[in-house]
Protein backbone atom coordinates (compact mmCIF):
# COMPACT_ATOMS: atom_id res chain seq x y z
CA UNK A 1 0.00 0.00 0.00
CA UNK A 2 1.16 3.22 -0.72
CA UNK A 3 2.06 5.41 2.03
CA UNK A 4 2.11 9.44 2.14
CA UNK A 5 5.24 8.80 3.99
CA UNK A 6 6.83 7.39 0.62
CA UNK A 7 5.57 10.36 -1.45
CA UNK A 8 7.52 13.76 -2.38
CA UNK A 9 6.72 16.89 -0.96
CA UNK A 10 4.72 17.95 -4.41
CA UNK A 11 3.08 14.73 -3.77
CA UNK A 12 1.77 14.77 -0.36
CA UNK A 13 0.82 18.00 -0.91
CA UNK A 14 -1.53 17.20 -4.13
CA UNK A 15 -2.76 14.40 -2.17
CA UNK A 16 -3.88 16.24 1.11
CA UNK A 17 -5.00 19.11 -1.25
CA UNK A 18 -8.08 16.23 -2.76
CA UNK A 19 -9.49 16.51 0.93
CA UNK A 20 -10.49 19.88 1.34
CA UNK A 21 -12.74 19.30 -1.72
CA UNK A 22 -14.61 16.94 0.01
CA UNK A 23 -18.11 18.17 1.20
CA UNK A 24 -18.93 17.84 4.76
CA UNK A 25 -22.51 15.81 4.93
CA UNK A 26 -23.25 16.00 8.87
CA UNK A 27 -24.83 13.30 10.32
CA UNK A 28 -27.73 13.88 9.20
CA UNK A 29 -28.93 11.52 6.20
CA UNK A 30 -29.02 12.30 2.65
CA UNK A 31 -32.28 10.50 2.28
CA UNK A 32 -34.58 9.03 4.68
CA UNK A 33 -35.94 5.61 4.04
CA UNK A 34 -36.58 2.23 5.94
CA UNK A 35 -33.87 1.03 8.43
CA UNK A 36 -30.94 -0.35 6.98
CA UNK A 37 -32.36 -3.78 7.91
CA UNK A 38 -35.52 -3.31 5.31
CA UNK A 39 -32.97 -2.18 2.21
CA UNK A 40 -31.85 -3.86 -0.75
CA UNK A 41 -28.01 -3.39 -0.85
CA UNK A 42 -25.93 -3.60 -4.22
CA UNK A 43 -22.09 -3.06 -3.85
CA UNK A 44 -20.42 0.05 -5.66
CA UNK A 45 -16.76 -0.24 -6.31
CA UNK A 46 -13.84 1.80 -7.95
CA UNK A 47 -11.24 -0.97 -7.79
CA UNK A 48 -11.45 -1.42 -11.03
CA UNK A 49 -12.75 -5.16 -11.12
CA UNK A 50 -14.27 -6.85 -13.80
CA UNK A 51 -15.09 -10.57 -14.87
CA UNK A 52 -11.68 -12.20 -16.33
CA UNK A 53 -14.06 -12.45 -19.58
CA UNK A 54 -15.39 -8.93 -19.88
CA UNK A 55 -12.89 -6.19 -21.13
CA UNK A 56 -10.32 -4.66 -18.53
CA UNK A 57 -10.81 -1.07 -17.73
CA UNK A 58 -8.37 1.50 -19.76
CA UNK A 59 -6.61 4.64 -17.93
CA UNK A 60 -9.59 6.79 -18.03
CA UNK A 61 -12.10 4.94 -18.09
CA UNK A 62 -15.36 6.52 -17.15
CA UNK A 63 -17.48 3.52 -17.21
CA UNK A 64 -18.40 0.21 -15.39
CA UNK A 65 -18.89 -3.43 -15.35
CA UNK A 66 -21.10 -5.74 -13.95
CA UNK A 67 -19.94 -7.89 -11.14
CA UNK A 68 -23.19 -10.99 -10.78
CA UNK A 69 -23.16 -11.40 -7.01
CA UNK A 70 -22.70 -15.35 -8.00
CA UNK A 71 -19.67 -14.91 -9.71
CA UNK A 72 -17.07 -16.81 -8.13
CA UNK A 73 -13.49 -14.91 -6.53
CA UNK A 74 -11.83 -16.84 -8.82
CA UNK A 75 -13.71 -15.30 -12.14
CA UNK A 76 -12.99 -11.42 -10.75
CA UNK A 77 -9.59 -9.74 -11.60
CA UNK A 78 -8.20 -6.42 -11.27
CA UNK A 79 -7.05 -3.92 -14.60
CA UNK A 80 -6.73 -0.93 -11.84
CA UNK A 81 -4.28 1.19 -13.92
CA UNK A 82 -3.34 3.34 -10.45
CA UNK A 83 0.48 3.12 -10.12
CA UNK A 84 0.13 3.82 -6.56
CA UNK A 85 -2.19 1.20 -5.72
CA UNK A 86 -0.92 -2.28 -4.39
CA UNK A 87 -3.29 -5.19 -5.08
CA UNK A 88 -1.75 -7.21 -2.62
CA UNK A 89 -4.98 -7.27 -0.64
CA UNK A 90 -7.34 -7.57 -3.35
CA UNK A 91 -4.92 -10.52 -4.18
CA UNK A 92 -5.35 -12.00 -0.45
CA UNK A 93 -9.02 -11.55 0.08
CA UNK A 94 -11.35 -10.26 -2.96
CA UNK A 95 -13.51 -8.65 0.40
CA UNK A 96 -10.59 -6.20 0.80
CA UNK A 97 -12.19 -3.62 -2.48
CA UNK A 98 -15.17 -5.94 -2.81
CA UNK A 99 -17.28 -6.65 0.65
CA UNK A 100 -19.00 -9.25 -0.81
CA UNK A 101 -18.82 -11.82 2.02
CA UNK A 102 -19.08 -9.33 4.58
CA UNK A 103 -22.49 -8.00 2.92
CA UNK A 104 -24.26 -11.59 3.16
CA UNK A 105 -23.47 -11.73 6.31
CA UNK A 106 -24.54 -8.82 7.57
CA UNK A 107 -28.30 -10.11 5.66
CA UNK A 108 -27.88 -13.24 7.11
CA UNK A 109 -27.51 -11.47 10.87
CA UNK A 110 -30.49 -8.69 9.88
CA UNK A 111 -28.66 -6.55 10.14
CA UNK A 112 -29.44 -5.34 6.18
CA UNK A 113 -32.41 -6.80 4.44
CA UNK A 114 -31.68 -7.82 1.36
CA UNK A 115 -28.18 -8.60 -0.80
CA UNK A 116 -28.71 -7.20 -4.51
CA UNK A 117 -28.15 -9.59 -7.00
CA UNK A 118 -26.06 -7.67 -9.47
CA UNK A 119 -23.14 -5.22 -8.10
CA UNK A 120 -21.22 -2.69 -9.95
CA UNK A 121 -17.24 -1.49 -10.70
CA UNK A 122 -15.96 1.74 -11.54
CA UNK A 123 -12.38 2.23 -12.74
CA UNK A 124 -11.44 4.85 -9.75
CA UNK A 125 -8.16 6.60 -11.51
CA UNK A 126 -9.92 8.72 -13.64
CA UNK A 127 -11.69 12.67 -13.43
CA UNK A 128 -14.36 12.26 -11.17
CA UNK A 129 -16.65 14.75 -13.59
CA UNK A 130 -15.99 11.92 -16.31
CA UNK A 131 -18.20 9.48 -14.59
CA UNK A 132 -21.16 11.71 -13.79
CA UNK A 133 -22.79 10.05 -17.35
CA UNK A 134 -22.55 6.95 -16.59
CA UNK A 135 -23.16 7.01 -12.50
CA UNK A 136 -26.69 8.30 -13.66
CA UNK A 137 -27.14 5.52 -16.33
CA UNK A 138 -25.88 2.98 -12.95
CA UNK A 139 -28.38 5.04 -10.52
CA UNK A 140 -31.53 3.92 -12.92
CA UNK A 141 -29.95 0.17 -12.80
CA UNK A 142 -30.33 0.21 -9.32
CA UNK A 143 -33.89 1.83 -9.31
CA UNK A 144 -35.11 -0.96 -11.52
CA UNK A 145 -33.50 -3.35 -9.61
CA UNK A 146 -35.42 -2.20 -6.01
CA UNK A 147 -32.02 -1.69 -4.65
CA UNK A 148 -32.06 1.50 -2.07
CA UNK A 149 -28.95 1.39 -0.25
CA UNK A 150 -25.27 0.86 -1.89
CA UNK A 151 -22.08 0.02 0.18
CA UNK A 152 -19.30 2.37 -1.49
CA UNK A 153 -15.97 0.66 -1.68
CA UNK A 154 -13.58 3.44 -2.92
CA UNK A 155 -9.95 2.38 -3.95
Amino acid sequence: MARLSDFSEAEKKHHLDKILDFPDFGETPIAEGPALAQRRVAIITTAGLHLRNDRPFDGGAADYRVIPGDAPAADLVMSHVSVNFDRTGFQEDLNVVFPLDRLRELADEGMVGAVADIHYSFMGATQMRALEAKARELAGLLKKDRVDAVLLSPV
